[in-house]
């Protein structure tokens, strides 16, 4: 083995350990790769980045085009509905046509857009058979992948495959090679599912398997068990308040579903509704907060005769720090920094050249040179500093903390009722504490004296605590704790939907710049006019708290408010409704001509007369110049992190054949399955390929494995098609994970399904769709 071969090992190894994490993006990881290759000398910069202006590349990208052209003219969907009006009401009868109009469709199309385009009718068809979500979804992506199997543009991974022959001077696969094996495993696994397979699917709805009501999204969202009335009282407070400045949903996360007013029920009210003295609010949420509140007792210093600028004067641990030029803090939020939770550290003001930012710190964005006054211990104090993330600290004496800050104008005390616990955690780590900017900076003991609030402080029942806040803000608090919490049954879940108002389920669209960012971050609530009511992830129902969590692909979020705002979001490309409102805004008229090209920069392919990565080229060109898509829905169409994935494993496929790798992998496999013969090989390769696409996308998986099977059909004399042509189908069966490939991800939140259903039904499938590709290859593609 060469010193180059070895470090080929070494990348791959690092690389394949990465994708089976998921420690890093995938396609941070091929840029890593195609980085590392290139500064060790194994390939040249030019092959470095030949990747992105590979034919197979270019393909790839031009087909996302090509296939939002279709989606955006209505061309797919108008099969869909087409074929599910003909599915008849048996579930093995519906199973078998979405998988096959799925599947059909997948053929010419990106089979995650097939996905995310047949999910909304899929579901509204589980609610009209009242089926189950989790018995359709699965086979839907199953479907589109299968369907992807049987021709040269169904998938990237046939398209690598084929470049990847034509690249070795071999004979390239053309448009329908694939199509008898890819059409007989797509019959194949809808006949498995329809026999086998849907026996193995989960009954459940997107959550709850205890409570079903079809068509009501809730009941499967447990909303129920998280709902209460209150009621405001006459001499309430927040009578002539807004719900927005009553902050109940940004102080005790409950979101307010309806009122009750004079017996007339007001449905999904928006943040501007007055709260009237008498109404009934219907809430959802964590009611825990709000009973914890009940147990405070708000004391002005003026009516226990406290002079606050005395109880300043004794030490609180208070101190000023200047944001470092290079601190990590600098562009943050205050209410996304650590520092708090880490270190016990309390920002009390924030100086700015000559503004001070007293109150409502949490949404204020720190900058370098910013002042903070801060409270802490000195060695707390010291460790940020040893971070670099502060400077320059320096005792606040009494008349910089009454004179610059006015400190002593935003100090009260709170006796702490019967459930001390929870007060501790209210101030410290919930809603309360951020909404209301109000933090504990000292506990007073029996004797009087005031102690700092140090991190981990415990207090009892009767404690009194020095609590930093905004003064005017008492009375609002005065009124949330006088809410009455009534004993009567909430509503059942169908009245709070009617012809306007209704509850409904989103997902984030594969292609979505939303992921990782929290409802809070995007505005959702402003921006939608809608309330999210609960997000299902990973098996668990989430229903407080929902603003600061991060959004997943793969999720799903029960969302309710007006239809016309459900119309909203429905034409939002971050997101997909689960059910068929007004629809995105489609050409319809265009579709005819969306069908015309897709049909002439085929057949010129078909005949062998332009290379199909050219033609797909001229395709959108002619897409866009006769109306049937935009070239920003064209540039938003791509999936970039997928090229990008692709571009960065191409050179090291080129390295592998370069160095030997390939070749030392490809005797490995023979070595291993030689015994049994050329189709032992052949066999040997393809379940090699398939177990590793339990964790690595379809796209980079044949990249890695294109170059090994050339290698093995060379040193065994078998033809490097049929060995290509396995590798290709096996690269993409992706149907035992959810993690490696987006169609799977995107029905796993609607469907409900864990990793372990995936795997149930998944092998078996596998196991079949190897069988008939192990059938037909002797006939159709012989050694």
């Amino acid at each position: 083995m060469t010193i180059e071969a070895l470090i080929v090992f070494i990348i791959l190894g690092v690389a394949l350990l990465l994708f089976f994490t998921g420690w890093l993006r995938m396609d941070i990881v091929a840029l890593l790769v195609l980085s590392a290759l290139a500064f060790s000398g194994v390939i040249t910069p030019h092959e470095a980045l030949a990747g992105f202006s590979n034919p197979a590349v270019v393909t790839v990208w031009a087909m996302f085009i090509l296939s939002a052209a279709l989606y955006q003219t209505g061309v797919a969907r108008i099969i869909g509905r087409q074929v599910m009006r003909v599915s008849g009401a048996g579930e093995a009868r519906l199973i078998a046509l979405i998988m096959l109009s799925s599947g059909l469709m997948s053929a010419f199309m990106n089979n995650v857009g097939v996905v995310a385009l047949m999910l909304p009718v899929v579901m509204d068809m589980a609610r009209a058979k009242k089926l189950s979500p989790s018995r359709l979804l699965m086979p839907l992506a199953f479907g589109a992948m299968l369907g992807g199997l049987t021709t040269l543009i169904g998938t990237p991974p046939n398209l690598l495959i084929s470049y990847a022959l034509e690249d070795n001077e071999l004979r390239a696969f053309r448009l329908f090679d694939y199509t008898p094996i890819g059409f007989s495993a797509l019959l194949g696994g809808i006949l498995f599912m329809v026999l086998v397979g849907r026996h193995l699917l989960p009954r459940r709805d997107a959550i709850s398997e205890t409570k079903k009501q079809a068509g009501i999204p809730s009941a499967s969202y447990d909303i129920e068990s998280r709902s209460f009335m209150l009621l405001v009282k006459p001499t309430s407070y927040l009578a002539g308040k807004s719900l927005e400045e009553s902050r109940l949903r940004a102080g005790l996360g409950l979101n307010v579903v309806s009122i009750i007013r004079h017996g007339t029920t007001m449905l999904s009210p928006g943040p501007a509704t007055i709260i009237n003295s008498n109404d009934k609010l219907l809430v959802q949420g964590n009611i825990e907060a709000l009973k914890a509140m009940k147990h405070w007792h708000i004391i002005l210093p003026s009516d226990e005769g406290l002079d606050t600028r005395e109880l300043l004067r004794q030490d609180l641990q208070i101190a000023e720090a200047r944001v470092a030029e290079s601190s990590h803090l600098a562009g943050k939020r205050l209410q996304d920094t650590d520092f708090r939770r880490r270190l016990g550290i309390n920002v009390l003001a924030v100086k700015r050249q000559e503004h001070t930012e007293r109150t409502m710190l949490h949404q204020l964005i720190l900058e370098p040179g910013d002042i903070l006054l801060v409270q802490g211990p000195d060695e707390r104090l010291a460790i940020l500093q040893k971070e670099g993330a502060i400077e320059g600290i320096e005792k606040a004496g009494l008349d910089k903390l009454t004179d610059t800050y006015r400190l002593h104008e935003l100090v009260f005390v709170m006796e702490v009722g019967d459930d001390a616990g929870l007060f501790e955690r209210a101030i410290a780590e919930s809603q309360i504490g951020s909404a209301f900017g109000l933090t504990a900076i000292g506990t007073f003991h029996k004797d009087g004296k005031l102690e700092p609030y140090a991190p981990g402080t415990h207090v009892e029942t009767g404690d009194k605590v020095l609590v930093k806040g905004n003064i005017q803000d008492v009375p609002l608090l005065q009124g949330l704790k006088e809410l009455e919490l009534l004993e009567e049954k909430v509503p059942e879940a169908e009245t709070l939907e009617s012809d306007k108002v209704q509850m409904a389920e989103v997902i984030l669209a594969p292609r979505s710049l939303l992921a990782g960012k929290t409802l809070r971050e995007i505005n959702f609530r402003k921006k939608y006019g809608l309330t999210v009511l609960a997000i299902w992830r990973e098996g668990v129902a989430h229903r407080t708290n929902l603003h600061n969590m991060p959004l997943e692909f793969g999720e799903a979020l029960l969302v309710y408010g007006e239809r016309e705002k459900l119309e909203l979001i429905n034409s939002e490309p971050d997101f997909i409704l689960l059910t068929e409102m007004a629809g995105r805004p489609q050409r319809t008229e265009k579709a005819l001509t969306a069908g015309l090209v897709m049909l002439g920069i085929l057949l010129p392919v078909l005949l062998g007369i332009i290379p199909l990565a050219i033609a797909a080229v001229a395709g959108i060109i002619l897409m866009v110049l006769t109306g049937c898509l935009k070239m920003e829905e064209a540039y938003r169409a791509i999936e970039w992190r997928a090229v990008f994935l692709i571009a960065g494993m191409l050179p090291l496929g080129t390295a592998m054949q370069h160095t030997g790798a390939a070749s030392l992998m490809a005797s490995g496999v023979v070595h291993s399955f030689g015994y049994f013969g050329p189709w032992g090989v052949v066999a040997g390769l393809y379940l090699l390929t398939s177990m590793l696409t339990i964790a690595i996308h379809p796209a980079a998986l044949v990249v890695i494995m294109a170059p090994v099977a050339l290698e093995a059909a060379a040193s065994f004399s078998i033809s490097p098609q049929t060995l290509m042509m396995a590798v290709a189908i096996a690269a993409a069966s992706v149907f035992m994970s959810p993690v490696s490939h987006a169609a799977n991800l995107l029905v796993m939140g609607p469907g409900g399904y864990s990793f372990r259903d995936y795997l149930r039904v998944g092998i078996p499938l596998t196991l079949v769709v190897m069988a008939i590709a192990m059938l037909l290859l002797p006939v159709i593609w012989p050694i």
